[in-house]
């Protein structure tokens, strides 16, 4: 029987879970030199980088739930290069700018798994790098397209491969082709999280749980039980921005889904292959991610119901039965020699999505608000660059880290409802669509429908 919610499989498989007492929320009003709102990837990677460069700092941290609670302890476990907005970078502050920001990407990887390792954070890290696969001619026509553009931003290390090549690395139905980048890796993401906030209180982090941030404003974070004033005000809310006073439109809650199979027997993963373990994923509209899990499941994700109106967030992660039906299919599709195996764990989870799908970092030194977000999807390493990014400015550095293009960028508000809504399902029903008109046409190129929905989304 699948387990729906309860926040996320890895939840219920991070074995330290249940001797973690929840922390202490905040009771009384505060001070502190720094106070960051968001207990997750982006707020304790910057607390632990503050602490680290400057010890003697206050640095208070703010979060609803618990640390984790959001996209951090409910992602599907990529650990990789992707930055959203390079290419929009790129236009804006020119190609050299742009390729600053992916090398800055690609050494991240690096340091996030260099941290882990220095800290003593068990993460079922495993670096096997990113298969991303074209199963139809539109989907291989794109792959080339990236393959061609990656190259061209100086991932002079990654791989073309063919059909024959792609299905002895992981055998797919209907794999035509594949690129291959060794800047990813798979890990358990709930482990790293929980393993970065105990460092994080080692250094002397607070750390405040069930402690929900109702306004931020120059100075100070207001919470029903206080207020933490402090000279820098550090937003790090990612998919749960739209819930604080004024930030309703400033970046869409993204829903993604996820799936987990029980485990599977060794002659199963003989058959699939999957040996080096890279992560997962394809060149759909609506595209897919997965990994094989140390445990040797594949967990699997993609898009179920894109958007919850009023940018309403989901409950506990639970997600509706056609989702993981069709996360199921999905799966079986990929993989037929799967079909029938036991579905254990489906959840859901929110991602930050701007209206000009770019990632931003940002601090406006004349009040000291900063914030950092807007990943869609790519935040795990991208959260580590943010935070390192993030130290810089609040410390007053000049680094080639303040310098890259998506320091202090700007983008306009989403549409107010109903346009939100109904232009969000349009998008993705768009997109869906488009990925059957080019499984059925077998056409080699990116139906017309799909770049429309590309215009009008402002992802490129």
């Amino acid at each position: 029987m699948t387990i729906n919610g309860g926040i996320s499989f890895w939840y219920a498989t991070d074995r330290t879970a249940p001797a973690a007492p929840p922390r202490a929320p905040l009771t009384a009003h505060a001070t502190a030199d720094v106070v960051i709102v968001g207990g997750g990837y982006t707020g304790l990677w910057t607390a632990y980088y503050l602490k680290q460069a400057a010890p003697d700092l206050r640095v208070t941290v703010l979060e609803q739930k618990f640390c984790g609670y959001g996209a951090s302890g409910r992602n599907g476990g990529w650990l990789y290069n992707g930055i959203a907005g390079r290419d929009r970078y790129a236009r804006l502050h020119g190609p050299d700018a742009a390729r600053r920001l992916q090398r800055a990407m690609n050494d991240t990887v690096t340091e996030v798994i260099d941290t882990a390792a220095k800290e003593g954070i068990d993460a079922d890290i495993h670096r096997g790098g990113v298969l991303e696969v074209a199963r139809t001619p539109a989907q291989l026509t794109r792959l080339k397209a990236f393959h061609a553009a990656e190259l061209a931003f100086g991932e002079s290390d990654r791989e073309l491969y063919g059909a024959a090549e792609t299905r002895s690395r992981i055998d797919i139905a209907d794999a035509v082709g594949a690129g291959w980048s060794p800047h990813g890796a798979r890990i358990h993401p709930l482990k790293l999280l929980r393993g970065l906030a105990a460092v994080c209180e080692r250094l002397g982090v607070v750390i405040h749980e069930s402690t929900p941030v109702t306004e931020i404003t120059a100075g100070k974070a207001v919470t029903p039980y206080g207020t933490v004033r402090a000279p820098h005000v550090l937003r790090c809310t990612e998919g749960f921005t739209a819930a604080l006073k004024g930030q309703k439109r400033s970046w869409l809650p993204m829903n993604s889904s996820m799936i987990v199979t029980a485990p599977l027997p060794d002659p199963v993963w003989d058959r699939l292959g999957w040996s080096d373990a890279p992560v997962l994923g394809d060149m759909a509209h609506a595209y897919m991610y997965a990994q094989r899990t140390a445990d040797g499941r594949i967990a699997i994700g993609g898009r179920g119901v894109p958007y919850r109106f009023g940018s309403r967030t989901d409950n506990d992660g639970r997600t509706q039965p056609a989702t993981v039906e069709s996360l199921r299919e999905l799966l079986f599709s990929f993989f037929p020699v799967l079909t029938g195996t036991e579905i254990t764990h489906a959840w859901s989870g929110v991602l930050g999505v701007p209206r000009d799908w770019c990632a931003t970092v940002t601090l406006d030194r004349a009040t000291g608000l900063g914030w950092a977000g807007g990943y869609v999807g790519s935040g795990v390493a991208t959260a580590n660059l943010a935070a390192r990014t993030l130290r810089d400015l609040v410390l007053g550095d000049s680094t080639v880290l303040t310098a890259l293009p998506w320091v202090n960028h700007r983008v306009r508000g989403w549409e107010p409802e109903p346009f939100r809504w109904l232009g969000v399902q349009a998008l993705y029903a768009a997109y869906r669509e488009a990925d059957r008109r080019e499984t059925a046409t077998r056409r080699p190129t990116t139906t017309p429908l799909a770049r429309l929905a590309d215009r009008i989304s402002g992802r490129h």
